[in-house]
């Protein structure tokens, strides 16, 4: 017996359970989803349900009725970037829906949120033509506020439509502690019931997998967080967020079982058309979404001062995966980034890393106080980050950003607390430098040559 079906039975004596969670779907959630024109939309409470099918995914279900090759992708931060639910689902894919072919976009990025993924969407996503996308940025979108997430999020929707109406979206709302107390409640914590009134304006499909873990638990089958294995208890996670292997095959039982499900509902009625997306796009959510979020490679031109192109050498490398062919690197004291734009965010794609540097902001003229460290409490390694230039502008007028190399190395000290012996680790070599690495612009608007 597989581990999939040894779970399926694990899971099946809480199906009632499950199903009166389905049955709310049917319920009106929101009082005010539909804002009238020139009223801004309101966080009302929304009621858990396991899945929310609304339009479905016609097109996905056509090409799997037609034996062609399906193009799927997941976007997401570690829970979808880990060795999980994305490989689990695309196996069973790949396992019952043979000789179809599935190919796997892996588009998670572990740490980061919609606030990043609608600007890299083209890049890691969109470019690869896919026929279905995965959206998982629930938890590491919890701290953002209902505003940020619908501005993001619809950004997401409509630059996939844009470029493909046949494109089914799936938003996909994974656990961590602290959610269960929502769920006790009848109730969603705050990212998801944002994403939920948006997926019910723009009509795309939810699936909960809070649910399933919370009812396990309360049935005493599941232990959130332990660090070993629980005697009689599904063990779901040493940490509290990313799930182990059977954590992650209670969420791909809720995929595979609501992909079976709208299948068999399709048969008997189907799911409005990929070109009924059209009329969607006639109306936004909110006006101010970040439709025209984009990535554009820093210009030669707008760079003066020691900044070179990272070598084919580099251990970093594997940032261009990412952040493209070029990434500049300059370690210089004044050295300067120069972008002029019409738009209202600004940011660069960049690296934080043990021996990165500092750099001051001006922005039309005026200067930050501090200088912005590209360093953190978590830069015992190199990561992929974003450096916040400029928000909230008016787009309608040109704009002047500058980006300039501190000549002073930010404080090493957020770090030491993860080192076993910091007095003697920060007075070596890797936590020294003034290192700046700058991959495109992250821009809400356009950048003026």
């Amino acid at each position: 017996m597989s581990s999939f079906q040894v779970l399926k039975r694990f899971v099946a004596p809480y199906a009632a359970i499950f199903a009166l969670f389905v049955a709310i779907s049917g319920a009106t959630l929101f009082s005010h989803v539909y804002a009238d024109e020139g009223d801004k939309p309101s966080l009302d409470a929304v009621k858990p349900a396991l899945e929310r099918f609304r339009d479905g995914i016609p097109h996905f279900l056509e090409k799997v009725e037609k034996g062609e090759p399906v193009r799927v992708a997941y976007v997401g931060g570690s829970i979808t970037a880990a060795d999980g639910w994305r490989v689990q689902t695309l196996k069973k894919f790949n396992d019952e829906y043979a000789p179809v072919q599935f190919t796997e976009i892996n588009a998670a990025i572990g740490g980061t949120g919609s606030d990043l993924g609608v600007f890299r969407l083209e890049h890691d996503v969109l470019r690869h033509d896919p026929d279905l996308v995965f959206i998982e940025f629930c938890v590491n979108d919890g701290g953002a506020s209902p505003e940020a997430i619908w501005r993001q999020l619809e950004g997401v929707l409509r630059q996939i439509w844009k470029h493909d109406l046949t494109t089914d979206v799936v938003f996909v709302y994974t656990f961590r502690v602290g959610h269960e107390t929502a769920y006790l409640n009848n109730a969603t914590p705050r990212s998801v019931a944002a994403t939920e009134i948006l997926a019910d304006f723009y009509g795309v499909p939810s699936l909960d997998f809070n649910i399933p873990v919370v009812e396990l638990e309360r049935a005493g089958k599941l232990v959130y967080q332990s660090e070993t294995p629980v005697e009689g208890k599904l063990q779901f996670s040493t940490d509290g967020v990313h799930p182990l292997t059977q954590g992650h095959e209670i969420y791909t039982k809720v995929v595979w079982d609501a992909f079976e499900k709208m299948k068999a509902e399709n048969k008997e009625k189907a799911y409005p058309s990929p070109e009924s997306r059209r009329q969607k796009l006639e109306k936004t959510f909110v006006a101010d979404n970040y439709e025209n979020a984009k990535l554009v490679p820093i210009k030669e031109s707008q760079l003066s001062g020691g900044w070179k192109p990272m070598p084919d050498d580099s251990p970093l490398n594997w940032t261009k995966s990412r952040l493209g062919d070029v990434v500049y690197v300059s370690d210089e004291p004044g050295a300067k980034l120069t972008v002029r734009f019409r738009g209202s965010n600004l940011f660069v794609y960049d690296i934080l890393g043990p021996n990165g540097g500092q750099v001051f902001v001006t922005v039309d003229g005026v200067k930050s106080e501090r200088p912005v460290p590209r360093f953190d409490s978590y830069c015992t390694y190199w990561r992929l980050a974003t450096l916040c230039v400029a928000y909230g502008l008016d787009p309608s007028v040109e704009h002047e950003a500058i980006v300039e190399i501190d000549e002073k190395e930010p404080s090493r000290q957020p770090v030491a607390f993860r080192l076993e012996n910091p007095e003697k680790e920060l007075a070596e070599p890797k936590y020294h430098g003034r290192n700046v690495w700058f991959g495109p612009l992250m821009i809400v608007g356009d950048v003026v040559d």
